[in-house]
């Protein structure tokens, strides 16, 4: 059945967006990220990456960008192009920049440019609650564990290499954890209302799910609609304080549909000359920004 209330149909929306995006043809899902090309030049191609669309495949996958770079490359030059190459990720429900390349050479250029951190990235999450201090620089390691739950599951974490020692309540250097990698991440409160907060992150290094595992655990925001990362040891949806359901017109029954509020918002490369990039986030992300109250207009 379809909700009534707006709010709800928004999200019943993106939750089959997903869906969608799985069944339809190739050559429609090439079509349709050839709609969201920002850029492009001789080196490379910058699409506008849509929430609920994979960049690999896996389980249940049948349709995920990877897979369609060939027929993309076609579409943008005239039938004669080798297919794009995929530079860096972004997860499924990340939204915005995102750089494919037109060759294997510049491919391996700009990976090579993301590896050493020379490439400026520039994200906005909504998150909840207010990080405190409202900017600061996040470096804890992170390493990928399992859960033990009645759903064994694994999840990114933090494995800090210093502990409070309850004797002394001295902080202590810990052994570091072999499988742990270095994470660092930059934060800056751009504006707070409705119990959250517009943050903007730059991600110095490039771990699996650091932006996500460092709010959430490192300073215990954890991003909007990150159902994942809102509790260690249960798969269940996020729980919302008062204030934001209200101003999202929603139920805490319905708060699993919400979708995750993480969007790349610029990008600067060093490919000869520096070229900068930004991309304005979604509706959907937009329309939570007005909900909530979280205005700009002092940024």
């Amino acid at each position: 059945q379809i909700p009534n209330d707006p709010a709800q149909r928004r999200l019943r929306k993106l939750a089959l967006l997903s869906k969608k995006f799985q069944q339809v043809h190739p050559n429609v899902l090439a079509k349709i990220l050839k709609e969201r090309t920002l850029y492009q030049n001789e080196e490379i191609v910058v699409i506008n990456k849509p929430y609920g669309l994979p960049v690999h495949g896996g389980p249940g996958v049948k349709n995920c960008i990877t897979d369609v770079l060939p027929i993309l490359a076609k579409m943008l030059e005239n039938m004669k192009a080798e297919p794009l190459h995929l530079c860096h990720r972004l997860d499924k429900e990340t939204t915005g920049l995102m750089v494919l390349a037109r060759n294997k050479e510049a491919a391996e250029r700009i990976r090579l440019l993301f590896k050493t951190r020379q490439v400026e990235k520039i994200y906005w999450a909504i998150s909840l609650g207010d990080p405190d201090p409202a900017e600061g620089i996040v470096e804890i390691p992170i390493v990928e564990k399992e859960v033990q739950s009645h759903q064994k599951h694994y999840k990114m974490t933090l494995a800090p290499n210093y502990r409070l020692s309850p004797e002394e309540g001295k902080v202590v250097r810990i052994r570091k954890n072999r499988d742990a990698e270095s994470a660092v991440t930059r934060y800056r409160r751009l504006a707070h209302s409705s119990a959250c907060s517009l943050l903007e992150l730059q991600p110095i290094t490039g771990v699996k799910h650091q932006i996500r595992v460092h709010l959430a655990y490192g300073l215990g925001c954890p991003i909007l609609g990150d159902h994942k990362y809102s509790h260690w040891s249960k798969l269940a949806p996020q729980k919302l304080p008062e204030i934001t359901l209200k101003r999202l017109k929603l139920k805490q029954s319905k708060a699993r549909h919400l979708p995750l509020h993480l969007h790349a918002h610029r990008l600067s490369l060093p490919l000869g000359k520096r070229i900068d990039l930004v991309c304005k986030p979604p509706p959907f992300f937009q329309k939570t920004l007005e909900r909530l109250e979280l205005d700009l207009a002092n940024d």
